[in-house]
C-alpha cells in the first residue's frame, strides 16, 4: 500500500492507505502543505498558509462560495459559456460538423469565468496574466526536477532567472487590475482556471470514448432544461451529468516537521508525504474489481457510498483543508457541460493522441482534437 523513495536528500513516503490519509488530512496542524520555495514563484496565499494565518484567510474567503453567492454568479458563467459556444458554432462547416482542439477553448472559458466572477474583468483584460501563469507552470515542472539538489534554486541559470522574472511580471500585472491582495489574486486565477479546465476536458474525452453515457447525459439535460438556458435550482436535478467528476489533481502532498506516529510507523521530522490520488481512485480493494472501468453508476448515491471507504475519493482533497472552491468548480463544470450537450454531439477525431501529462494538474499533452456535430 505504501512505498518509500528518496527525492534528492529528502525522504518521501507514498501513502495510499485511506486510514492513514484520513489522519494526515485531519491533523493539518501537524502535516503541513509541502511547498518547495521555488513553487512560491508560481503562487502563494491561502494554499501555502499554515496555522492561524490559514484559518484567518479561510474564514474570510469562505462566504464567497456560499450558495446564494454562487447563484448570483450563474448569469456571468453562462455569458462565458455562450461566448465559447458561439465560436464553436462559427467553426461548423456546411455539413454540420467541425474538427476542433477543444483544450485551448476550455482553458479560455475557465479563465474568462474566473476573470468575470472574481474580478469583474474579461479574459481579454487578464490574458497576459494567464499566458505568464501557463509559462510559469511549465517552467516550474522543469525546475522541480532539480529542486532536491541543495542550492539549485540559487544557481543563476536561464530557468531560474526566467522563473523569477515571470514571478515579478505576474505581480506587476495583477497590480494593474487591483493594487492589493496580490497573492490571493494569483491563487484564485490559478485554482479557478486550471483545475476546472482539466476536469472539463477529460470529461469530454471520456464522453467521446463512451458515447452511450454521452447520450444518457444529453437526454437528461434535454429533459430538465429543454432548449432553455439552465437555471441554478435546476442544475441540482442533474444526476447523470453530476456523476462525471474527473480528478484534475494527480496527488496531494504534505510534510511533517516533528516526530509523529502514523499507523504502525514512526515518522521522523522532515519527511515528505505524497498522497497519489490517481492510485487511490483505482484501488481494487476499495472500488471493487471494476476499479479501472469507467462506471459512473457507482456514484448513483452520495459519493461517500461509492467505495468501501469514504476517504477513497479525493478529487477536491478532504478534511478541513478541502478545496474551498469545490462548489464553484462543480457549478461551472455542470453548467458548461449541460450547455455543450444541448448544442453539440461530439466524438474523438482520428488525429487525437491520448497523452495525459502531469503538471500542476493532469492535462492533454497534445490537445483534445474532437469532432463537433451541431444539433
Amino acid at each position: 500500500k505504501n512505498s518509500f523513495i528518496w527525492l534528492g536528500p529528502r525522504p518521501n513516503i507514498n501513502i495510499t492507505d485511506p486510514k492513514m490519509i484520513r489522519e494526515i488530512l485531519l491533523k493539518y496542524d501537524i502535516f503541513e502543505k509541502q511547498v518547495s520555495p521555488i513553487s512560491k514563484l508560481l503562487v502563494s496565499g491561502m494554499v501555502v498558509y499554515e496555522g492561524k494565518q490559514w484559518f484567518k484567510v479561510r474564514k474570510i474567503a469562505t462566504p464567497t462560495f456560499h450558495q446564494d453567492k454562487l447563484k448570483n454568479m450563474l448569469p456571468t458563467i453562462q455569458k462565458s459559456c455562450n461566448d465559447m459556444l458561439s465560436k464553436w458554432k462559427t467553426s461548423i462547416s456546411k455539413e454540420g460538423s467541425s474538427e476542433l482542439d477543444v483544450w485551448p477553448h476550455i482553458q479560455t472559458l475557465t479563465a474568462d469565468v474566473i476573470s468575470r466572477t472574481a474580478f469583474g474583468s474579461s479574459f481579454e483584460e487578464g490574458r497576459k496574466i494567464f499566458e505568464v501563469l501557463r509559462e510559469q507552470m511549465n517552467l516550474l515542472i522543469q525546475a522541480l526536477m532539480f529542486a532536491y539538489i541543495p542550492g539549485w534554486r540559487f544557481v543563476p541559470n536561464r530557468l531560474n532567472r526566467k522563473l523569477k522574472s515571470n514571478h515579478h511580471e505576474m505581480g506587476e500585472l495583477v497590480k494593474g487590475i487591483i493594487n492589493q491582495r496580490e497573492e490571493a489574486l494569483k491563487l484564485f486565477y490559478l485554482a479557478g482556471q486550471e483545475t476546472t479546465a482539466s476536469l472539463l476536458v477529460w470529461t469530454m474525452v471520456l464522453l467521446c470514448i463512451h458515447p452511450e453515457w454521452q447520450e444518457r447525459a444529453r437526454e437528461e439535460v434535454c429533459q430538465v432544461f429543454g432548449n432553455r438556458e439552465p437555471k441554478f435550482e435546476e442544475l441540482n436535478q442533474l444526476k447523470v451529468v453530476t456523476k462525471f467528476v474527473y480528478s484534475p489533481a494527480p496527488l496531494l502532498t504534505r510534510a511533517n516537521f516533528k516526530e509523529i506516529k502514523l499507523g504502525e510507523f514512526i515518522i521522523p521530522p522532515g519527511v515528505f508525504l505524497s498522497l497519489p490520488i490517481i492510485f487511490v481512485h483505482r484501488d481494487h480493494e476499495y472500488w471493487g474489481d471494476d476499479a479501472k472501468k469507467f462506471n459512473p453508476d457507482r456514484f448513483s448515491e452520495v459519493v461517500s457510498k461509492a467505495s468501501k471507504n469514504q476517504i477513497s475519493f479525493l478529487s477536491f482533497g478532504w478534511g478541513p483543508r478541502i478545496c474551498i472552491g469545490q462548489n464553484f468548480a462543480l457549478l461551472e463544470a455542470k453548467l458548461a457541460l449541460a450547455m455543450i450537450l444541448q448544442k453539440f454531439t461530439f466524438q474523438l477525431s482520428p488525429t487525437y493522441v491520448h497523452a495525459p501529462t502531469r503538471g500542476i494538474t493532469v492535462y492533454p499533452q497534445h490537445g483534445a482534437n474532437i469532432i463537433l456535430h451541431k444539433i
